[in-house]
């Protein structure tokens, strides 16, 4: 019997309609505008200034603090300014416009076809490389991938997982990536074990995309201690913490990080980062994502560079509909309205999906039937009908003593709820306010 985690949890329709899409080259745009912060934490500091002369995988910020990340350009071409620039929540953050001249890139990263296999680098060196070169988590959260590596005192490693279960409805970007980059994959996973000091990792991968079970198997024979393991088709299993209770029946405790119970939780796009970056020398700036939706008339996996406008995109998949009513970055469940279509690809963009105008109505809103299907849905074991009411309130102790911050937003709960009611787009606002009720404590 398949594995899946215990708590909770939905099968929405799978919708993969770009399964089976090779992974195609986008062109370069005229001009990338590459923001600053695209991760988790404090922005980078930009260290070029307009009028300088970029190539390909120039630093352009450096990282900001402990958690912040490095990023490059992902072009060729002169800076044009350090502005302002809409960003996928709707506010104007600081980036880099460049205007693209050619293609150059920086001598020191290794262009061919040749996998590298071999990896001679201690832990340390590989942690450097990884810091070095920008690396964040590639399945949404862009949290910086060296934090991840790097665990508090008295915490270590005991197995790597890697987060191949691309539960999210819509997204090919990860399987596609699995059937093309196999064995790249396969030795970042590899170069990742190394850099945590451990011996065994195990790849989940939802059981609707065989193909990349079997691909993944066959290669893996010749990767000493990685395993491939098939998990039941379950939504949101790509939740660190529901992976960990999935994979090795150990429960992560309200507040702590999955270190705390001896695993270390990596994307197996971010798997594929590390290995360009560690054994190519390549800093990440561009990345796989899926362009797609029920009215696309060519759904798409683009290899895109960061910062080109989502414009450009969608143009390559067929352009708008006509009956366009949203169009979201990320997938439908935990996916976020954008503004417009000129704003910029980033690290944690995994895809583009246009919904029509009737796929995109709210239903009417009811009031709670108490039926509790809220209650049984959620991966976490939260109560989201009483966690929506206590934020209508303003009821922050309450929301606090809840636990609201253990929220993973994977909106399971208004999913399921025959009320229509928005529990996550409340649960959202009230664990963003009691978040920063317990950081102004500690300040």
């Amino acid at each position: 019997m398949l594995k899946t985690f215990r708590i909770g949890g939905i099968h929405p329709p799978e919708n993969k309609l770009s399964s089976g899409k090779k992974i195609t080259l986008l062109p370069v745009p005229k001009q990338v505008v590459i923001p600053l912060n695209q991760h988790i934490g404090a922005p980078a500091i930009a260290v070029v200034k307009k009028g300088d002369d970029v190539k390909v995988g120039t630093l352009l910020g450096k990282a900001g603090g402990f958690v912040s990340a490095n990023i490059h350009s992902s072009v060729s071409g002169k800076v044009n300014k350090i502005d302002n620039a809409l960003d996928s929540s709707g506010y104007r953050r600081p980036a880099v416009y460049i205007d693209v001249e050619g293609d150059e890139w920086e001598e020191s990263i290794d262009r061919s076809n040749t996998i590298l296999k071999e990896c001679t680098l201690s832990s340390k060196e590989i942690i450097d490389k990884i810091t070095e070169a920008g690396i964040v988590g590639l399945g949404g959260a862009t949290f910086p991938t060296q934090v991840k590596l790097m665990p508090p005192p008295g915490n270590k490693a005991e197995i790597l997982l890697i987060n191949a279960a691309e539960c999210e409805p819509y997204l090919t970007a990860d399987h596609t990536l699995m059937l093309e980059k196999g064995e790249e994959v396969l030795i970042g996973i590899s170069i990742l074990m190394k850099a945590i000091q451990v011996n065994k990792a195990i790849v989940g991968i939802e059981n609707n995309k065989k193909d990349a079970i079997v691909h993944l198997q066959k290669l893996s024979v010749n990767f000493p201690g990685i395993e491939v393991l098939p998990l039941k088709v379950q939504y949101p299993q790509g939740g660190e913490k529901q992976l960990i209770d999935a994979i090795l029946r150990r429960q992560v405790k309200s507040g702590a990080l999955p270190i705390s119970v001896g695993a270390v939780v990596q994307n197996i796009g971010t798997s594929y980062a590390v290995y360009e970056a560690v054994q190519k020398n390549k800093p990440l700036i561009e990345r796989v994502v899926t362009v797609t939706g029920k009215a696309v008339s060519n759904p798409s996996n683009l290899s895109v560079r960061i910062g080109t406008p989502i414009s450009h995109l969608i143009e390559a998949a067929g352009g708008l509909p006509e009956d366009i009513g949203k169009i979201i970055g990320g997938g439908p469940m935990m996916g976020k309205a954008l503004i417009n279509t000129e704003i910029p690809v980033i690290k944690g963009t995994s895809g583009i999906l246009l919904m029509t105008r009737k796929e995109s109505e709210r239903k009417p809103v009811y009031n709670c039937i108490r039926c509790a299907k809220c209650v049984n849905v959620c991966p976490m074991g939260l109560q989201p009908t009483q966690l929506m009411t206590v934020t209508e309130f303003s009821n922050w102790d309450l929301a606090e003593k809840l636990h609201i911050t253990d929220c993973v937003e994977c909106g399971s709960c208004s999913y399921t709820c025959p009320s229509n009611r928005p529990l996550l787009d409340h649960i959202r606002l009230g664990k963003g306010k009691v978040l920063g009720i317990v950081r102004s404590r500690k300040t």
